[in-house]
């Protein structure tokens, strides 16, 4: 047991270690988005509004290294959580579903707003409530009811939280949860869950563990090392797969000579 514990700790460390260095390497000067097209969908959605900023430019990386995973057979479920609230989680969920969507073989992705408690999803959809996770795992609601699509975003369905139920852990926990996470990965390429932080609530630990990998995110020059290391222990600890990190609130510096191409 000690041998394992000593193997974290030290795989914990060398990924901090590289985060690190990461945030170091940049020099700041801010990128501003702009908003191409006139839609519902908040600004942050990069992926949709200005495929070819930067910033989406960076997605479109995450997806070209999730989709090389495992020699070209990448996981088909995945978990985006972040150690504690305000990392930019849901934005990243959304961003990488969206540039998901666009690779080439054009796969079908599904992405599941888990976070019962303060869901974000339809907010950044401009969407008004409707029935989401919540009423499914309670039995008031099928599957064809709460999944949903956008008329211009093609490949890419959406379910959002739901009603906050009074049971959220007992509920991510049931056997409905892990069945729905099987019919979905079925009848789609990719189900991407977006679910509450790791640290204050045990939810993220829970799906963690029934999914084929998760993608942490880390905010930049804000989320103590402390709480990553925390987070990294805790999803161990529930054998969950950690395929990656997704560092946001990164200022880029981008040189003149090169802009010209971006």
């Amino acid at each position: 047991m000690g041998k394992i514990t000593r193997a974290l700790q030290k795989a914990t460390q060398e990924s901090l270690v590289h985060i690190d260095k990461i945030i170091k390497s940049k020099e700041c000067e801010q990128i501003i988005v702009h908003k191409l097209k006139t839609s519902k969908l908040d600004a942050r959605l990069v992926a949709y509004f200005d495929p070819k900023a930067v910033i989406s430019e960076q997605y479109k990386i995450l997806t070209t290294n999730i989709l090389s995973l495992n020699k070209g057979r990448p996981p088909k479920t995945i978990a985006i959580t972040s150690s504690i609230a305000a990392e930019g989680k849901t934005v990243s969920a959304l961003n990488l579903a969206l540039t998901l969507s666009h690779a080439t073989h054009k796969p079908r992705i599904v992405l599941i707003d888990a976070d019962l408690r303060r869901g974000q999803l339809l907010n950044y959809l401009g969407s008004t409530a409707r029935p989401g996770l919540s009423e499914f795992l309670q039995g008031k609601a099928s599957l064809e009811e709460i999944l949903f699509s956008l008329d211009d975003i093609d490949h890419l369905s959406f379910i959002a939280s739901g009603a906050v139920p009074v049971n959220p852990v007992e509920l991510l926990s049931s056997a409905p949860m892990r069945e729905l996470i099987v019919t979905l990965r079925d009848k789609y390429n990719f189900v991407l869950i977006d679910t509450p932080p790791v640290i204050p609530v045990t939810d993220a630990v829970i799906i963690g563990s029934n999914v084929e990998g998760v993608l942490l995110v880390i905010k930049a020059g804000d989320t103590q090392q402390g709480m990553v290391t925390r987070a990294i222990e805790l999803l161990a600890q529930a054998h969950s797969n950690i395929i990656g990190h997704v560092l946001t609130g990164v200022e880029y510096f981008i040189p003149e000579y090169i802009y010209r191409y971006l």
